[in-house]
């Protein structure tokens, strides 16, 4: 069953350290993403990176529509990984969506996580006025969905674009586009349906474990809005503003998104 597991998801583990620190990529990504940022703490942790069911080298054929037409379904496999790893008290550092999962596999195991590191997070895309400003209308969302339905490279193109947010890192929008173009569209709009729609706002008052939320300038995916309210609703939280700008800080801006959480967690870790 473990190497089932590892197997499924294409665990990889490097490193030197014996502190695990496990790196859970955004929405349509792989663990490639988490490259220049995971090398840069190989020799201080035990650095764990996986692909999600349907991303990826990740076993097409453990892909369950049911299963991962939820954002729950995503936190299972975390745990699952955890499991087959005897991992407990990891660092968990997630980007945009990939924190959200990890926040809801925290919940079902609190033991896995000693930290949540979110770089990007977002418990819900959707505005909801006057109190929440999540970034998007539902028009708007449903505009993606029905864009990937009909032209799904058109589709890739724009939303890479649109997320990167940065002239100056094209080859940022152009990684993302390939990733995208290499996933299923199927899968893709499944994940995209459970990620953008969904809403674990409720939940967050039940995340106590330390957590650092990373916040980017200029984020259209994650406006600073959002940031703001996962800080005050997150019961031991720390909110660092970036330099970086747009939502993929980790492929835009390796060294700074590294320094940051190395120096909150030299001053927060157990």
């Amino acid at each position: 069953m473990t190497q089932h597991i590892l197997n499924r998801n294409n665990v990889t583990v490097l490193g030197q350290g014996k502190k695990p620190m496990i790196f859970a990529p955004g929405f349509g990504c792989d663990q490639t993403v988490w490259k220049l940022v995971a090398n840069s703490f190989k020799e201080d942790y035990q650095v764990i990176l996986f692909d999600y069911v349907g991303m990826g080298n990740s076993d097409i054929s453990a892909y369950d529509p049911k299963k991962y037409s939820s954002l729950s379904g995503y936190a299972q496999d975390v745990i699952d990984v955890c499991t087959a790893l005897d991992i407990k008290n990891a660092i968990f550092v997630g980007h945009s969506v990939g924190s959200i999962i990890g926040a809801l596999a925290y919940l079902k195991h609190p033991e896995l996580f000693s930290n949540l590191i979110m770089v990007g997070p977002s418990p819900c895309y959707l505005n909801e006025p006057p109190d929440y400003f999540g970034g998007f209308e539902k028009e708007s969302l449903l505009g993606l969905l029905d864009m990937m339905d009909k032209n799904y490279i058109g589709w890739a193109n724009v939303f890479a674009s649109t997320i990167t947010n940065n002239a100056e890192h094209f080859e940022v929008a152009s990684e993302l586009e390939g990733r995208f173009c290499s996933t299923d569209p199927v899968i893709a709009r499944t994940f995209a349906e459970a990620c953008f729609f969904a809403d674990h706002r409720e939940e967050l008052h039940k995340v106590t474990v330390p957590s650092l939320i990373l916040q980017c300038a200029e984020d259209v995916i994650a406006p600073k809005e959002v940031g703001e309210f996962m800080n005050q609703t997150l019961p031991s939280s720390t909110l660092i503003y970036m330099n970086a700008t747009g939502h993929c800080p980790h492929m835009s801006h390796p060294k700074e998104t590294s320094q940051l959480i190395r120096g909150y967690l030299q001053n927060n870790s157990e």
